[in-house]
């Protein structure tokens, strides 16, 4: 697991270089939700802009303010410290009380908007996320920009999870979770360390595809997702053609996993290949354990397993070149999905290594 996450251009040389995230306004992301508050209710809505901060930061700001639990407060997603990022935050309305909101102003944060809603902000209540990306320091010919641009607009990039999901704590935490011999956690710790185990199990599917190069194409057996949903579905070796073609035309997915118990589990060639890429994971790591029998392992910590598509494509692409060096990118992703992950299918190589799979906050 030392080797570099394959690329979408394994038979060309020359590669693009950039710098990302040279400093916190080159990458700024704003969250979309896919309805508008009421303007009236029993919760607080505000949207926040933050930079150096991530979102638990700010949520237990809220919390403290409001003199309630921090787990009251409610937020769609975890976003980049390292980032301006601009995302809801919902907080219940304490009868008799007013809180001084706007004593939480500070250079690192900042109310964009304040109104009222009838409910709290659920995880995972989000449409998606656009991003405004600063490139510095492009290296390469500005024709093979252009067509890499174009061809990631058409055929998508791999959806890798990003090195976000997994941060700066090794992943023998998350082994030793699995094997019971966990150092005592809360709630949340112990959710991050679930998901960052499924999001590696997912990561080496979606690789060994990539060299396969069939990550972007449906497989006999494979379980589809529908395109802007959780839906899933069998598919059926009599609907293969009008699949291939709903999947040309971005309507549905081939999926991978996200380990658990139950679920659907593909068939024929697509549980071939899924299966060849968790075998060949090792039986022993010394740095992760037994991490072929995580799948096994995450169905016994009452883990519900779930897919993830394998694919995904920057919505409303646009780009300039500000110099000869310094290309902007705005677009917007739907919601899990990485724009680092979208970058480096950009460049034509993987800057995260298949074992730096740490766990971060945001």
């Amino acid at each position: 697991m030392s080797e570099l996450f394959p690329r979408i251009y394994p038979h060309v040389d020359v590669l693009l270089e950039a710098e990302l995230k040279s400093t916190e306004e080159d990458f700024q992301v704003t969250e979309m939700l896919p309805f508008t508050p009421s303007g009236t209710g029993s919760h607080y809505w505000f949207f926040i802009e933050k930079r150096g901060l991530n979102t638990q930061e700010v949520a237990k700001r809220l919390a403290q303010l409001a003199s309630i639990p921090v787990r009251d407060v409610g937020y769609a997603g975890m976003k980049d410290r390292h980032a301006i990022t601009r995302q809801s935050f919902s907080v219940p309305v304490q009868a008799g009380t007013t809180p001084d909101w706007l004593s939480l102003e500070s250079e690192n944060l900042h109310f964009l908007e304040m109104t009222r809603h009838d409910r709290k902000l659920r995880r995972g209540v989000l449409k998606g996320n656009h991003f405004r990306l600063v490139l510095r320091h492009c290296q390469g010919e500005p024709a093979l920009w252009e067509t890499r641009l174009q061809h990631l607009q058409k055929t998508g990039f791999p959806n890798y999870f990003g090195a976000q999901r997994f941060g700066h704590r090794n992943l023998q935490e998350v082994s030793r979770l699995l094997s019971g011999t966990a150092r005592k956690m809360d709630r949340h710790q112990r959710g991050l360390l679930l998901s960052a185990a499924r999001s590696a199990l997912f990561n080496q599917v979606l690789a060994e595809r990539v060299r396969q190069n069939n990550w972007n194409v449906l497989l006999a057996g494979e379980i589809v997702q529908l395109n802007g949903s959780h839906s899933i579905f069998l598919a059926q070796a009599n609907e293969q053609e009008s699949l291939q073609q709903r999947s040309a035309e971005w309507d549905v997915h081939p999926s991978g996993p996200l380990p658990g118990r139950g679920g659907l589990s593909p068939e024929n060639q697509a549980a071939l290949v899924e299966k060849q890429a968790l075998d060949a994971l090792p039986e022993e790591s010394e740095t992760l354990g037994n991490i072929r029998h995580w799948p096994q392992q995450l169905a016994a910590q009452d883990v519900d397993a779930a897919r993830r598509a394998l694919r995904a494509r920057p919505d409303s692409l646009q780009y300039h070149w500000q110099d000869a060096s310094t290309l902007i990118l705005e677009f917007s992703l739907p919601a899990g999905v990485f724009a680092t992950s979208c970058i480096e299918a950009l460049l034509g190589h993987e800057q995260v290594r298949a074992d730096r799979l740490d766990l971060c906050v945001d």
